[in-house]
């Protein structure tokens, strides 16, 4: 697809190999125009949970075009968005208690801080200063690129950035350093909120840390009166072993944002969910305190299907016995690269494995990542490194013989690497 008019987000047109146009999905499979099946590992950027096209969630969205498009989200509603806000209420979290609706993650982020700094503007004492975590990612709006880690991704854009604190993350052994740089940033009284990706930091290369260390930035949030954002965008749904991240920590975050998983991956949408204190900060006769946000698409109906048939999906299938067998194949593989001189650090969380490729260079601008790319392609594999941190997300009904397939592949490649051959 070499004379396409498309500009594709993360790709360099002048370095990248022509295109593979996909023209069918299946399980944990895309299916290019030559009929090549391609293993999904990484979800189609995390987004796949239960396998592509599941057929509850195909079945919803077909059944919700009979009856419903775009409707405007303000004098009208419409029920799916409202079964799907009672439901996702049920199942997050304990004390979260109202659902606004976007579109993808960064808007879902994008509306939490908006809302923190609303709770405490319209309560009359402002606070302006977010917390957030070195080497995080929180999207590409120009609110979570300030949140996120600067860097090669957002440099052109640093003018339009606004400041943020960052706290240094709890490496083992160094968490008390962590808090520490929390407790002092709290206790000027500044702090709105602290904005973290719970557990595992995604596109900051797949770097985890213990739920331990989330409950006690949470009572220090607590103890100054600071708000907890919980960005569970990409570790939300099973991910890391547990519907939301926040439960292995014990934690109910006061704003919760999610989005990839929300739908099965199968439509966009993202949900922001707060307390019911933070929405009656914004509840008011004077309009002045209105929560001002909204996108064209908020709460489309037929994504709202879609999210409801996920949600169905997990209630009815045994998904949880899903995610507990990949997380135990994961657990068995990663365990084989644990002293391999080839890798620097290898680690596994839930259904998610890293492997970080033992380079002269690290980094997401390693020059080895396009050449794993290209080597995992050729094997008809859809593996794409974050520089040389080699990871693996895929979809729940992935089999062990294909998780065997994956990790082959990994082996190999690093044998040619260290070899000069790759």
């Amino acid at each position: 697809m070499r004379n396409s008019t498309v500009w594709y987000p993360f790709t360099q047109h002048a370095l990248e190999p022509a295109m593979r146009r996909v023209v069918r999905t299946e399980g944990a499979y895309l299916i290019d125009e030559h009929g090549a099946a391609i293993l999904d590992a990484i979800s189609s950027w995390w987004v796949i949970t239960h396998g592509h096209r599941h057929p509850a969630i195909m079945e919803a969205i077909r059944m919700a075009t009979e009856t419903h498009d775009q409707i405007i989200f303000a004098e009208y509603t419409h029920a799916p968005a409202e079964d799907l806000a009672r439901g996702l209420i049920e199942i997050a979290p304990p004390g979260l208690a109202h659902v606004f609706y976007s579109d993808s993650g960064s808007t879902a982020v994008e509306v939490a801080l908006k809302m923190a700094l609303g709770f405490f503007h319209n309560l009359g004492r402002p606070r302006n200063r977010i917390c957030v975590l070195e080497h995080g990612y929180h999207g590409d709006t120009i609110g979570t690129m300030s949140a996120g880690e600067r860097g090669v991704f957002n440099a052109p854009y640093a003018p339009l950035l606004f400041a943020v604190d960052r706290l240094p993350f709890p490496e083992p052994d160094q968490e008390q350093t962590t808090l520490d740089a929390f407790e002092a940033a709290c206790a000027t009284g500044e702090v709105a909120a602290l904005l973290i990706e719970p557990l595992l930091l995604g596109a900051g290369g797949m770097k985890t840390y213990e739920p331990s260390v989330l409950a006690k930035l949470k009572r220090i949030a607590e103890r100054h009166g600071s708000l907890l954002i919980a960005d569970e965008v990409m570790t939300g749904w099973g991910r890391t072993g547990r519907l939301f991240a926040c439960e292995q920590a014990g934690i109910t975050p006061d704003i919760l944002c999610t989005s990839k998983g929300l739908t099965g991956g199968a439509l966009p949408l993202a949900a922001t969910l707060c307390t019911a204190e933070i929405f009656e900060a914004h509840l008011s006769t004077d309009r002045r305190k209105t929560f001002f946000h909204s996108s064209s698409y908020t709460a489309n109906p037929i994504a709202c299907a879609a999210a409801l048939a996920n949600l169905a999906v997990w209630k009815e299938e045994p998904v949880r016995e899903r995610i507990d067998a990949l997380t135990e194949e994961q657990r068995r593989h990663v365990a084989r690269f644990a002293d391999d001189p080839r890798f620097s650090d290898t680690r596994q969380f839930g259904t998610i494995a890293a492997l970080d490729l033992k380079v002269p260079a690290g980094g997401y601008l390693s020059e080895i990542g396009p050449r794993l790319r290209a080597f995992f392609r050729e094997r008809r594999l859809l593996i794409r490194p974050l520089g040389n941190v080699i990871y693996l997300m895929p979809p729940y009904c992935v089999t062990a013989d294909e998780l065997d397939r994956a990790f082959g592949a990994i082996d190999e490649a690093a044998s040619l690497f260290a070899a000069g051959r790759l």
